[in-house]
Formats: structure tokens, C-alpha cells, sequence
């Protein structure tokens, strides 16, 4: 995946509105970008933050410039090594 920003809105256990507004916010704050990131079952809400930020917040003013998939490795103590689907949505503003 890409290089760690101050631009990148983690996704994660919260409700799907606390990212839109995030995106929002950092949109208000002069960002000409957003990156959304996540993995696993985050996935789908990580959609769902793009394309609600697309589609009803910032109408008119966001495009989505790229769509980044891998996959990461991750030890745990109990399941040992396992793959996890990642996500990187990018949205530039106008």
C-alpha cells in the first residue's frame, strides 16, 4: 500500500456517518485528497464512506482518482499467520 499521510481516514468499528464527517471535515480543512483505508469486514463500509461521500455530502465536489487492493499478513498468538484483505480508496476534491 502507499506511503502513511495525514490524509488518510482509518476505517474501523465506528458507524459509517463518523467517516463521512471525517471526510467532510477534512475537506472544510483544505485537503485536496482523502485517503480511506481498511481491511478485513471494514471493507464494505469503506464503500459505503466513498461512495456516500460521493454521492450525497460532496456532491459535485469529490471524484474518486483510485482504488488500490492487497493483501496483508498478520500473526496472532491463537491463529498464527493469516491474510487480511486491504483497501485503499483515494478521492480528490475540486
Amino acid at each position: 500500500m502507499s506511503d502513511e499521510r495525514d490524509n488518510s481516514i482509518y476505517i474501523g468499528k465506528k458507524n459509517t456517518m463518523n467517516y463521512v464527517l471525517a471526510c467532510v471535515t477534512a475537506v472544510q480543512s483544505g485537503s485536496k485528497d482523502i485517503i480511506i483505508k481498511a481491511r478485513g469486514r471494514a471493507i464494505t463500509k469503506a464503500v459505503d464512506v466513498a461512495e456516500i461521500c460521493r454521492n450525497r455530502f460532496l456532491k459535485d465536489q469529490v471524484t474518486l482518482d483510485k482504488i488500490e487492493i492487497g493483501t496483508q499478513e498478520l500473526q496472532s498468538r491463537d491463529r498464527g499467520t493469516f491474510s487480511v484483505s486491504t483497501i485503499e480508496i483515494t478521492l480528490k476534491f475540486k
